[in-house]
């Protein structure tokens, strides 16, 4: 059937239970998340069409750190800290925007080139004399994979961005995605949630059937899920012989012409590639798109993510990607409601923790991952919160 099929079974003695409810309601266990979770793995910033030219950038904001995606005037894309030299202004304070060539500070003027580099102080004989490579913004981890860039804010335990996702390399290869065009801009959205019910939510397809009226008409039973291993998941569905029982989902199946450049068994497939611990990449016939979360606060979540286009689109193409549109906007308005009910719970003394079915065993690997990474999470009970680094350090020395 589908070459990326991987042999994957549930074990018949699996714990059901997911993360234990104080890992969602933790203001410390946020801050160590925030460092070993999200800094120390990488994270898709955009995708190489989003600054095509020199000069342009983009920046994005998470985890309290300030990245800037800049392409340089060799055509090379980079990726600095967006903090000035000086004081630590932002260089930049727009989301997305072109420099002629040089970046110069709004607070002092100090001005820097676009591979970073030191140009000048403003007023330079107030200084002693700045060294243009020492004083030159601080460069972040950056690697290009089939068209995503991807950024790392700390080192941390995963390998190159290519090694990690070799797994994938050769269906995704199919869809030619570094050679798309955004089909808009960047979205950002803030849900009242922790990170972690977001992530439960997208990591299980037990309730399609059920939430997602829309995505349970295009699929019917055709879905099923991959759940992590060495980082990486997989959800793969194909449209259901009797879709069409919702309009956008009838309309789309119709209108939607074969993508004769993809092999035969993906033509009329939905896949999503899962990059722990928050990452998404997600392919149809008409477009390839990423999402993710970042925790902005305990129970703060930001999504984020784009979607990109074939440039030689056709219209019934444009028309098949609007319906696909369509259908992912309602599923994700589900999928958010979902996630505050979840996460409501967590703070309750009636919720007693998950029970976790076969079907949801991507929810407890993903959970088995944060287990690692924060040993400090295997505990029932919470620490106490001035404890929590600590703890989570011995644990992980006995380990």
């Amino acid at each position: 059937m589908n070459e990326m099929i991987r042999d994957i079974s549930v074990p018949n003695d699996w714990d059901r239970s997911g993360l234990p409810g104080w890992c969602y309601h933790s203001p410390a266990l946020l801050e160590l998340e925030k460092q070993h979770v999200f800094r120390e793995h990488w994270q898709i910033a955009c995708h190489v069409s989003d600054i095509p030219e020199p000069g342009n950038y983009l920046t994005m904001d998470v985890v309290g750190e300030r990245a800037l995606i800049l392409r340089g005037q060799d055509g090379e894309v980079r990726a600095f800290h967006n903090i000035c030299r000086h004081r630590g202004s932002r260089l930049v304070a727009d989301d997305k925007g072109t420099c002629r060539n040089a970046l110069v500070c709004p607070f002092h003027g100090w001005v820097y080139n676009l591979d970073g580099t030191l140009r000048g102080a403003a007023r330079p004989r107030s200084f002693p004399p700045l060294d243009k490579n020492e004083f030159a913004l601080k460069s972040l981890e950056c690697e290009i994979w089939q068209g995503f860039v991807f950024v790392r804010f700390a080192p941390g335990p995963q390998p190159s961005v290519a090694a990690l996702m070799k797994p994938f390399e050769q269906e995704l290869s199919h869809y030619r995605s570094e050679e798309m065009a955004p089909a808009g801009t960047i979205w950002t959205q803030e849900t009242p949630v922790n990170w972690k019910s977001v992530r439960d939510v997208d990591n299980e397809g037990y309730h399609v059937a059920m939430a997602h009226p829309a995505l349970q008409d295009l699929y019917g039973s055709t879905y099923y899920d991959e759940p992590f291993v060495n980082g990486l998941c997989r959800s793969f569905a194909t449209y259901n012989p009797h879709a069409g029982r919702r309009w956008s989902v009838r309309n789309y199946v119709k209108i939607s012409p074969e993508n004769t450049h993809l092999p035969e068994q993906l033509r009329k497939a939905w896949i999503y590639f899962g990059l722990f611990p928050n990452c998404v990449i997600a392919v149809t016939p008409e477009t390839v798109q990423f999402y993710q979360e970042f925790p902005v606060a305990v129970g703060r979540t930001m999504l984020r993510g784009g979607i990109y286009r074939y440039r030689a689109e056709d219209r019934a193409h444009r028309l098949a990607r609007y319906l696909a549109f369509r259908i992912d906007r309602d599923t994700q308005a589900e999928d958010v409601q979902l996630t505050v009910w979840s996460n409501e719970a967590m703070t309750s003394n009636a919720f007693a923790g998950f029970y976790l079915s076969d079907l949801e065993y991507g929810v407890r690997t993903h959970h088995d991952h944060l287990r690692k990474v924060l040993p400090v999470t295997t505990l029932k009970d919470a620490p106490e919160e001035k404890a929590m680094a600590e703890t989570n350090a011995d644990l992980k020395n006995q380990g």
